[in-house]
């Protein structure tokens, strides 16, 4: 296959580039930097600025998931607009790449986040649960990234939305700064601890997508989170456990608020999302525990051949 990617210098992208490389797939990815682009993701890639640039290619599937990173800096009204034009714009991009060729992709498997649902305390979370308020601004940037994906629906292209939980690995996300802390036996609980983390390993993420692009009739929304989500203080046990180190310190959500402002809800709330579609449809995780899944990361196994 030829395959898109938007997003592909990010976290997520690089390990799925590597992965779908390995395939045997040849890779189409839009970038700011195309220049830069290959030496970034480290194997063979053709860059554009654009996907509209791709527009006399064969595209036969598309992946996407760009958009300015959510914990990148506070949520002023200027940042909010970057985040949610971010993600609305690569998006109409790929639909402009639709309408003008003469055979669109056959699939588009693009991300969403676990900030859809918003804080459901510990109730089990599904693709078929409501969010929990639809004036937060994590479910309406969510909400709106989804709803643009999802118009480009129809024949031939198949749309698949994952709402993404928290992407772990040692090279990036939101270990990279946590573990020298840990490690230094500063790590801790956030607020009284008993909030959901929905989490997934990175490795695991990136089969999901690949298994979604593959997958006759895979369309719609899927919960991309390992079956086994954790409350914050079990996760900081589990991290400081995997690190041999203690971790008693607390972040109070009194003095995490006035500094993160509207982010920290993203910190204080959770949701025990569970992904029901994927377990149904046979999907099998390779790190469906938290401690396995820390193991691996703490020991050089995270990524792992896929």
């Amino acid at each position: 296959m030829q395959i898109l990617i938007t997003g592909a210098t990010g976290f997520v992208g690089r390990a799925l580039c590597q992965h779908l490389h390995g395939q045997g797939h040849q890779l189409l990815v839009v970038s700011r930097k195309p220049d830069d682009a290959q030496a970034s993701i480290g194997v063979p890639v053709t860059a554009a600025r654009s996907a509209v640039d791709f527009a006399d290619r064969q595209v036969d599937g598309v992946v996407n998931l760009a958009g300015e990173p959510i914990f990148n800096r506070r949520w002023s009204d200027s940042q909010k607009e970057r985040l949610m034009q971010s993600r609305i714009e690569a998006t109409r991009d790929i639909g402009q790449l639709c309408s003008r060729m003469a055979t669109p992709p056959a699939v588009m498997v693009s991300a969403s986040a676990m900030g859809w649902y918003g804080d459901h305390g510990s109730h089990e979370v599904t693709e078929q649960t409501p969010p929990a308020d639809t004036r937060k601004f994590d479910h309406r940037l969510c909400q709106r990234w989804e709803e643009e994906a999802l118009a480009l629906a129809g024949e031939p292209m198949r749309v698949a939305c994952i709402r993404i939980g928290l992407v772990l690995d040692r090279d990036g996300g939101m270990l990279k700064p946590m573990l020298p802390m840990f490690r230094l036996g500063l790590g801790g609980r956030v607020g009284d601890g008993r909030q959901y983390m929905p989490w997934i390993h990175r490795h695991d993420l990136v089969r999901i997508i690949d298994f979604l692009l593959q997958r006759e009739g895979a369309d719609g929304i899927w919960n991309a989170g390992a079956p086994n989500p954790v409350t914050n203080a079990e996760f900081t046990r589990t991290v400081a456990g995997a690190l041999n180190r203690p971790a008693f310190f607390v972040m109070p959500a009194a003095v995490l608020r006035p500094v993160l402002g509207e982010m920290s809800e993203l910190l204080l709330g959770g949701a025990r999302m569970k992904p029901a579609r994927l377990e149904e449809a046979g999907f099998t995780f390779d790190y469906p525990h938290l401690e396995q899944a820390m193991a691996a990361i703490v020991e050089g196994r995270g990524d792992r051949a896929l």
